[in-house]
């Protein structure tokens, strides 16, 4: 990379930004992540009830042995849920804030340590980690009512930094995945659309037998070869040029739509949901939220 371009890229990712729009990133993921957790209240219960003999742990929860017992397991939900509450209002955020992103992290691992790792979940605490150390709440919270936080409170690189980083996370998790689809026993005739649309029948097909429903448009799609390669082709090139977009910031946010149609389009062919990817927010990061808040709030 020659000195211009790593001027332009440094550039980038030390902008400056202004507080308003950290803080109403703290207050869609904070809130977004409140309501994912309470919807899941039941399934989490029942990870108490679960085969102990399924117990696999990932993440930190590799320091367990052998599950966590009914009492922790609701004592770590509850204060997931509490330190969002306090995470979306900016109550003392820098003891909220480690807290939120700890606590769902360590309540998702333990949720994925049962049977099967959700790997989509793991953006959205790596978005919760940074919301959680960044100083998210000097505005548009409860903290920011002291003088110190509203001397602050200005654009500035220590609120660019933290979007920058969300979106460097944001990138580097499709890049990989493009990698692992090269790296993987078909490499580059993955993209001739076989292998998906093969993906697409076996995850259909499992469906039906389980008693599940399986996505009709992608059994209608299925005999035409040449839409599954041209989702193929256009997948792979999404994600193998996700990095690009930390250089431009009009290229991110072309690059933050179409993968969202990804992920809608992932959706009704297979009936997977992204549900961080397919609320849209994972990608709201590469905009800026605060000016829909403030016309908001004027109306």
């Amino acid at each position: 990379m020659n000195a211009p371009s790593r001027k332009r890229l440094g550039g980038y990712l030390l902008a400056e930004a202004p507080a308003t729009r950290l803080a109403t990133l703290r207050i869609l993921i904070g809130a977004w992540t409140l309501h994912y957790v309470w919807r899941r209240r039941l399934m989490f219960a029942r990870l108490a009830q679960t085969e102990p003999g399924l117990f696999q742990p990932v993440g930190p929860v590799r320091v367990l042995r052998r599950p966590a017992s009914p009492t922790s397991i609701r004592v770590l939900y509850a204060t997931t849920l509490a330190a969002s509450v306090a995470f979306v209002a900016g109550f003392r955020h820098r003891y909220s804030g480690p807290l939120f992103g700890s606590s769902l992290l360590c309540l998702l691992s333990y949720r994925n340590s049962w049977s099967m790792v959700y790997h989509n979940d793991n953006t959205l605490v790596l978005h919760a980690l940074t919301l959680g150390v960044a100083p998210a709440a000097d505005a548009l919270s409860i903290d920011a009512g002291s003088p110190a936080h509203v001397r602050r409170a200005k654009t500035h690189r220590r609120y660019g930094w933290p979007i920058q980083l969300m979106n460097a996370v944001t990138v580097l998790t499709y890049f990989l995945a493009g990698v692992a689809k090269l790296k993987g026993p078909l490499g580059l005739s993955w993209a001739t659309g076989e292998s998906l649309r093969s993906q697409v029948a076996v995850d259909a097909l499992r469906k039906e037998l389980l008693g599940s429903r399986a996505a009709p448009l992608g059994a209608r799609l299925y005999p035409h070869v040449a839409v599954y390669r041209s989702l193929a082709v256009g997948s792979l090139a999404l994600e193998l040029a996700a990095p690009l977009t930390l250089v431009d910031r009009r290229l991110a946010r072309f690059w933050a739509l179409n993968a969202l149609l990804m992920h809608w389009g992932i959706y009704f062919v297979m009936g997977i949901r992204f549900r961080y990817q397919l609320a849209g927010l994972l990608y709201v990061p590469f905009f800026e939220p605060e000016r829909v808040l403030q016309g908001l709030v004027r109306r």
